[in-house]
């Protein structure tokens, strides 16, 4: 039994960005109503666009959400919803925290007030990131579950504290998070730039700018395929057993060398013209960490997926996008 029942309104917060939109495509594909939020007219329009081309025009509607620090941001768009995902973020890469914390710190409050506050409410999934359990770290071995946190990156960068405590605090709603690391996959629209999954897609097509970054201050790290992300958020909303967790979206490490290694067999096995090529890094660091990922490939099996997705079917779906 679904903790939230099939047709129910689910607010997703940053429905344009490359995770918000999977995320919003599975609650469609599963049977329940979406009203998302976006910064902009112009990225609500093309999302309804998206949408409403494949979906019944009552299952999606957007509203533009211009600054999610102000106070009361989402209190108009979470009435009437019983679950809440709050998708969206600073993804300006931003290294200053004073810049980029206060803005996070406050959207995520401003959202989990919003739905303490509306009695529908049932459950409240939050995007976190990998690295509220560790920060990228090659050539070490170490091991990552629920219980990894990383404090020195706390220290650093006096990020926020804790949701899980937060929300406890507010008592009225189960709350999980989803800790994705490096997303890769298939681009659902191609006015979107997609994060890191557009990144690939620019790699492919010889964007140097591009290459320059991945190559040179991209760390080795863990990748995940979007859709999987969705799905992990989808079970925080819905499955009954999924209460109070932290749900790792870590599929496998890899590096620069293993993207090209899979890139130039894409392109040999007729996704390219067979001329692609790429400089490898020589004594390339590596993602030497293990992850508890059992608990995240259990809940994908509900879903159909045989456990996480691969890297090669990853960047086939980003490439061909």
């Amino acid at each position: 039994m679904s903790a939230i029942p099939k047709g129910s309104l689910v607010l997703v917060t940053g429905v344009n960005g490359y995770i918000g939109s999977h995320v919003a495509e599975q609650l469609l594909q599963h049977g329940f109503r979406v009203r998302g939020t976006a910064r902009d007219s112009y990225k609500a329009a093309y999302m309804c666009e998206l949408f409403l081309a494949k979906y019944d025009e009552a299952a999606f509607e957007v509203q533009v959400v211009q600054d999610m620090a102000s106070d009361g941001a989402f209190d108009e768009a979470v009435k009437g919803c019983e679950g809440v995902i709050h998708v969206a973020s600073d993804l300006t890469l931003n290294p200053n925290p004073h810049r980029v914390i206060p803005m996070v710190l406050s959207g995520a409050k401003n959202a989990l007030v919003a739905a303490a506050r509306t009695p529908s409410v049932k459950r409240f999934v939050y995007t976190s990131s990998c690295t509220a359990a560790t920060a990228p770290i090659v050539n070490t071995k170490f091991h990552v579950d629920v219980n990894t946190w990383n404090e020195a990156d706390v220290e650093a960068a006096w990020a926020p504290p804790p949701y899980e405590g937060y929300a406890r605090e507010l008592a009225v709603f189960v709350f999980n998070t989803v800790l994705p690391n490096c997303n890769i996959g298939k681009i659902l629209s191609p006015r979107q730039q997609a994060s890191t999954g557009g990144w690939y897609k620019k790699m492919w097509q010889g964007d140097t700018e591009i290459l320059k970054l991945l190559r040179g201050k991209f760390p080795p790290q863990h990748y995940v395929n979007v859709t999987d992300t969705a799905l992990l958020h989808l079970a925080a909303l819905i499955e009954e057993d999924v209460a109070g967790e932290r749900l790792l979206a870590f599929a496998g490490p890899f590096n620069f060398n293993d993207t090209a290694d899979v890139m130039e067999r894409l392109d040999a096995n007729g996704y390219g013209d067979g001329s692609r090529r790429w400089e490898r890094i020589q004594n390339e660091d590596k993602d030497l960490k293990t992850v508890d990922k059992e608990r995240s490939e259990e809940l994908l099996r509900r879903y159909g997926r045989p456990g996480f997705t691969s890297l090669e079917v990853s960047l086939r779906e980003a490439i061909m996008s």
